[in-house]
């Protein structure tokens, strides 16, 4: 909304009801167990402390010990009891409740129906009706009582709620909450019959539980992206914001528009992103029958992928390249999927190229250039789920080699990393909690390194642990503490508690950074649990920074993550987290209002909570395809690819092989980073730059390859013949940088590889500047 426009009398009425009627957090789960009555409770002994009115009715604990000791200190408001098919029911009792008229009710069950002659049929309406009286609620439910969601989950599972609520029911919700279990742990709480003997045959089932879990993590996803997006409109921000992708497909009614609609599906499909087609047309030209034809198969298409389609008009093609950025910046898509270009270089100088001109407009979106493998391959065929999984030979003797990586795997010890969107969000209260219960069950806890920076409840939380004392390392004039991995190895407890796992250690120590002490306790036989923030993964480097506008220093490889074996998301609302900020729980009272208005600014939260549940969704799913191909969400890729990317000693370097890595690790590729070095030796800056890229490369598995020439002449030709000789399908490169003045008289390395590598899809990736808008904006 425009900051100087004047609200309608209906915007004003609605404002004044929004004042009187009460809020509405839910709190999500993808099953019954995984904590969402506990921390409901929890959340109403927080605000009671605080001086909230808080009671609670219609909440099942199911005789769950720590779910019990959260009703001691809290006011019940007795529940309607009844009984249906057996088993007991319970309904609010509304007319109580708005004779006692509290601030906030914490109550169970949002799916719930109430028996018949109640004042409403569910407990939605109940909810909506206290809310409209001005009474707060908190409440949970569970992914599968969602409608729409529920009968995917129920194909994929063939689990169904007896009760389900709209799924637009999240849209109500001033607040929603998810509470991530990792499908290791569900199991264990039905090994021990902490979820009683109610539990469907089908939640046994391992796979299943990631199908629930991931769907829940999308799901919540989606509604921090509505928030983010309306947050980033009502600030006047404009363009892809970063946190989840958004792909835009230029077709046109033609042969091969489905070919490229159909391989928009593919990428949007494997990065989870939304997908938008779009197509010109000029209205003083009718269309053809052909054309006509192709329209109508489109749409169709369109259809069945479930994207969204939009015909735009032009007067000229010419003004296509701009009207289509323009577009694309208007809709916040991160990449535009497009066709190469079939003229020829003087065509091209003459009448220009839509791909080049669409280059030259860009900012901060990526374009992808889809080849055109019809003469060498045929028709492009969509990846499809292939049933075929590998095998062991039962007969075959292991080599020794083999051998001795399998039992490296059996003597490694368990590894579980708890990971939050930001610092203050509760993944070292977690840790220790967690300890807490596994130390009463009788399992050799010990903490290792914690970092409480002077939390109450988190010191609170050590318990009856025992804490090994950090080593003391001499650093220049003064002594500095860490972890004693030496002095935690000779102990050798079965688990060891370590926070911050990105921490680099102090100059001196025997490892350079806690997750590297960390691989030592596993290869020791420890387990271990650790604490780490999503911004610190080695691959988000880049968007972190465009989300937020700070560049984090600390980082660890991804391939840390996919070691844990359990990785669970502490996820926690936005609101909730800078309620704790200024309640000094997170950083001391002088400054809070510095990171209020820096790093825990609002838009930044969700942002980072939005990244946050993407990539451990993602991270559900590639487990969920070792586990069982068959269901996956993304589907499997059939197609074996290879990426190439492409890097000078640029400061963008880092980006692409960062992007590089990301596609790869996607779509279960190889993987190549190619640098030319053009004339002599190198200077020392040259040659801190590269061994710097090779670091990086390294760190996120992959190998960088260095070709050194005399001159420049032949390079863009070297480097097609190594593409083309490791059998390169995809082309990962950076803008280029040359005015295009200079492109008259000598051709980019970008347009030559467009001309020259039609074959190959080309990921032309976007230099984020975010001082710079976009032409068509401007």
């Amino acid at each position: 909304m425009a900051p100087y426009k004047r609200k309608t009398p209906e915007e004003i009425l609605y404002s004044i009801y929004r004042l009187h009627r009460g809020k509405l957090k839910i709190i999500i789960g993808s099953v019954s167990g995984s904590g969402k009555t506990y921390h409901m409770l929890q959340e109403g002994g927080l605000l009671k402390k605080q001086g909230i009115d808080v009671v609670y009715s219609a909440v099942s604990t199911m005789q769950r010990s720590e779910t019990v000791q959260q009703l001691e200190d809290l006011e019940r408001v007795p529940s309607i009891h009844w009984w249906k098919n057996g088993k007991e029911q319970k309904d609010l009792p509304l007319e109580a409740l708005i004779e006692r008229n509290p601030e906030a009710l914490l109550v169970d069950g949002l799916a719930h129906r109430n028996r018949e002659g109640a004042k409403f049929a569910t407990r939605l309406e109940d909810i909506r009706y206290l809310m409209d009286r001005g009474i707060s609620v908190i409440t949970t439910i569970n992914v599968y009582e969602l409608a729409g969601v529920g009968e995917l989950i129920f194909k994929m599972t063939g689990i169904r709620a007896e009760d389900t609520v709209p799924l637009n029911t999240l849209e109500l919700a001033d607040e929603v909450r998810l509470i991530d279990v990792s499908p290791e742990t569900i199991l264990k709480r039905m090994e021990e019959g902490i979820l009683g003997n109610e539990t469907h045959p089908a939640m046994f089932r391992r796979g299943n539980l990631g199908v629930l879990r991931e769907l829940s993590l999308r799901l919540v996803a989606e509604g921090v992206n509505d928030s983010l997006e309306k947050h980033r409109e009502e600030h006047g921000l404009i363009g892809p914001s970063g946190a989840s992708e958004r792909i835009l497909v230029s077709a046109q009614y033609h042969w091969n528009g489905s070919l490229h609609v159909r391989r928009g599906q593919q990428i949007a499909k494997r990065l989870n992103g939304d997908l938008i087609v779009v197509t010109f047309v000029k209205p003083q030209l009718p269309l053809t029958k052909e054309q006509q034809v192709f329209k109508r198969s489109i749409i169709k298409l369109v259809s069945r992928v479930d994207a969204r389609f939009e015909e735009l008009r032009l007067t000229s093609f010419r003004q296509l390249p701009s009207v289509l950025v323009r577009y694309a910046t208007q809709n916040n898509v991160t990449r535009i999927v497009m066709g190469h270009s079939q003229k020829s270089r003087w065509q091209e100088k003459w009448q220009g190229s839509i791909a080049n001109r669409v280059l030259r407009k860009t900012r901060n979106i990526d374009v992808f250039v889809m080849a055109d493998r019809a003469k060498q391959e045929g028709e492009r065929i969509l990846p499809i789920r292939s049933n075929s999984k590998k095998t062991e030979e039962p007969f075959h003797r292991l080599t020794s080699q083999e051998m001795q990586q399998k039992i490296e795997r059996i003597r490694r010890g368990t590894f579980k990393i708890y990971i939050g969107a930001s610092p203050g969000v509760g993944k070292t209260y977690k840790m220790l909690q967690e300890g807490n219960l596994l130390l009463n069950r009788g399992i050799d806890v010990v903490i290792g390194l914690l970092e409480t920076h002077g939390r109450k409840e988190t010191k609170e939380q050590t318990g009856q642990l025992t804490t090994i004392p950090r080593a003391k390392i001499p650093y220049q004039s003064t002594w500095l503490e860490e972890m004693d991995i030496e002095a935690i190895i000779e102990r050798h407890p079965e688990v060891v508690l370590v926070d911050e796992l990105a921490h680099t250690n102090v100059p001196g120590s025997v490892t350079r950074k806690r997750y590297e002490d960390v691989i030592r306790l596993l290869e020791s036989g420890i387990s271990v649990i650790t604490t780490v923030n999503v911004q610190h993964l080695e691959s988000l480097n880049d968007a972190v920074a465009q989300l937020t506008g700070v560049r984090v220093r600390e980082t660890v490889p991804d391939a840390i993550l996919k070691m844990a074996n359990e990785v669970e998301l502490i996820d926690v609302t936005p609101q909730m987290l800078q309620e704790r900020m200024r309640e000094g729980k997170i950083y001391a009272a002088e400054k809070v209002n510095q990171a209020l208005e820096s790093f825990f600014k609002i838009g930044n939260l969700i942002a980072l909570r939005e990244l946050a549940l993407r990539e451990i969704a993602d991270d559900v799913d590639e487990r969920l395809e070792a586990w069982d191909r068959d269901v996956a969400l993304r589907g499997s890729w059939s197609r074996q690819e290879v990426i190439f990317v492409c890097v000078d000693l640029g400061p963008q370097a880092e980006r692409l092989i960062r992007r590089g890595f990301r596609i790869a690790h996607r779509l279960k590729a190889d993987w190549f980073v190619h640098y030319v070095h053009c004339g002599g030796t190198r200077t020392d800056d040259e040659q801190r730059r590269l061994d710097a890229l090779k670091h990086l490369t390294e760190r996120l598995g992959g190998v960088i390859e260095m070709t050194e020439v005399s001159s420049n002449t032949n390079i863009h030709q070297l480097l097609l013949n190594r593409m083309n000789e490791v059998r390169t399908t995809q082309l990962i490169i950076g803008q280029s940088r040359k005015p295009l003045w200079r492109s008259l008289f000598k051709e980019s390395f970008v347009h030559y590889l467009l001309r020259n590598a039609r074959h190959i899809d080309m990921l032309i990736v976007a230099d984020f500047d975010p001082n710079v808008m976009t032409e068509s904006t401007k």
